[in-house]
């Protein structure tokens, strides 16, 4: 498939030169050319996120917020520019309405903690699918052991695509929330989540998206998703690690307690009572991951200048050509067929473990994941322990899945 032919309206997507903005790209492993196949675990860095990072530290590092030194207020301002950034970057309604956290994880810990778990109690439901990473698995099981609620799943098909009937089945009263993936790590399905909020909203169930495999690949408009919680990781999208965010609307977040107490989340201490901070601050305890924050801020400049339908159609026509190329590699079976993918490939080769894959074609430098993908149930879903997982992004080519190709060319003839 020719990539210019996916979408001949998309702005031209040079990435020869979008992978000269990417230093690691240029290195060399076990003396081959980096092929790198694994964005969906973390996304490699642009120079202008790592000379944002450098920059901060070399010339402004500080502490931020009530210091009236200058260091400080350029702390501050840099730390404050990027969640502006940042909110304008997901369409949040207001700045205010964006908490940075460590990253997808502890933002749906969060939203477990103090939001859902006052409100819950026996005889209640939270609503997951199968295809979940275990971070929008583990932290609800939790909720529900403390609580006595009950976790439900939605379960989905041979080919990835989760079972609408079954969850507008599983929806009613008793379910207190819905936590469902934009895009699963795992299979690369697209999932419905406009279509979901509008049905859990007319029941008035909130629902959390975990947006961490979405946010490199496709613009996100929280308005338009009409969720009650968006959640995203910084290095999945070509920034820092340590750092992400959670957006919910300023009404959930004044309504939640704190998740954590400490400095900068309060107005008042006594040894009697605090009165905590208004949103965001009261859900930022401590000193943040600042250079992190400004390090995502130069990220999602770096996304706008190249223009998401831009990354988007060239990914889309690249997932195209890599799927038709490994499809002709003699035992090869993708694992996640959904119509609607981005971003990955989960797939085994007949009789070779997925472990043994990754290590032989390391030494072909190119670097791909194998495992369960911290998403055990959904590789369960199709009886296997593990695959092998190529996931690309917008530094990728197709002449890097014809490496990718024929390293595992070479590595089925071993075991022939």
């Amino acid at each position: 498939m020719s990539l210019a032919a996916h979408d001949a309206g998309a702005p031209a997507f040079d990435v020869a030169r979008v992978r000269e903005d990417f230093p690691i790209l240029h290195r060399e492993v076990h003396g081959k050319p980096l092929v790198y196949f694994d964005t969906a675990a973390s996304a490699q860095r642009p120079l202008a996120v790592i000379e944002a990072v450098s920059d901060f530290y070399r010339h402004h590092n500080a502490n931020i917020h009530r210091g009236v030194h200058t260091l400080s207020q350029e702390a501050t301002d840099a730390y404050e520019g990027a969640r502006d950034r940042i909110a304008a970057f997901i369409n949040a309604p207001s700045r205010d309405e964006l908490v940075f956290t460590r990253g997808t994880t502890e933002s749906i810990n969060l939203v477990a903690q103090a939001y859902l778990r006052p409100r819950v109690g026996p005889g209640d439901q939270v609503l997951v699918s199968q295809m979940e990473h275990h971070s929008n698995i583990v932290p609800w099981q939790m909720l529900c052991r403390q609580t006595g609620a009950e976790l439900k799943v939605i379960p989905f098909d041979d080919d990835g695509v989760l079972d609408m009937a079954a969850f507008r089945a599983l929806l009613s009263e008793r379910v207190k929330l819905v936590g469902i993936v934009m895009v699963s790590n795992a299979l690369g399905t697209v999932n419905p989540v406009a279509e979901i909020c509008r049905e859990a909203a007319a029941l008035d169930i909130p629902v959390l998206v975990d947006g961490a495999q979405a946010m490199p690949h496709q613009a996100v408009d929280v308005q338009a998703l009409g969720c009650s919680f968006f959640c995203f990781s910084g290095h999945k999208m070509y920034g820092p690690t340590g750092i992400g965010g959670l957006w919910a609307p300023l009404s959930l977040l004044e309504a939640m307690e704190p998740y954590q107490g400490g400095g900068e989340m309060i107005r008042r201490v006594s040894f009697e009572t605090t009165e905590f901070n208004d949103p965001p601050g009261k859900f930022e305890a401590g000193t943040p991951n600042i250079a992190g924050a400004v390090g995502l801020g130069a990220a999602v400049d770096y996304l706008q200048g190249l223009g998401m339908d831009a990354i988007g159609a060239y990914e889309a026509g690249l997932l195209a050509a890599g799927t038709e190329r490994l499809l002709q590699v003699e035992g090869l079976r993708i694992v996640g067929t959904a119509p609607h993918k981005a971003g990955v490939i989960s797939f085994t080769l007949e009789g070779i473990h997925p472990h043994d894959i990754g290590t032989i074609i390391d030494h072909h430098g190119v670097a791909i994941r194998t495992g369960h993908h911290c998403a055990m149930p959904a590789i369960a879903r199709f009886g296997l322990p593990a695959t092998a997982r190529a996931s690309l992004g917008l530094y990728n080519t197709v002449e890097e899945f014809g490496v990718l190709a024929d390293a595992l060319e070479q590595t089925r003839a071993m075991f022939a």
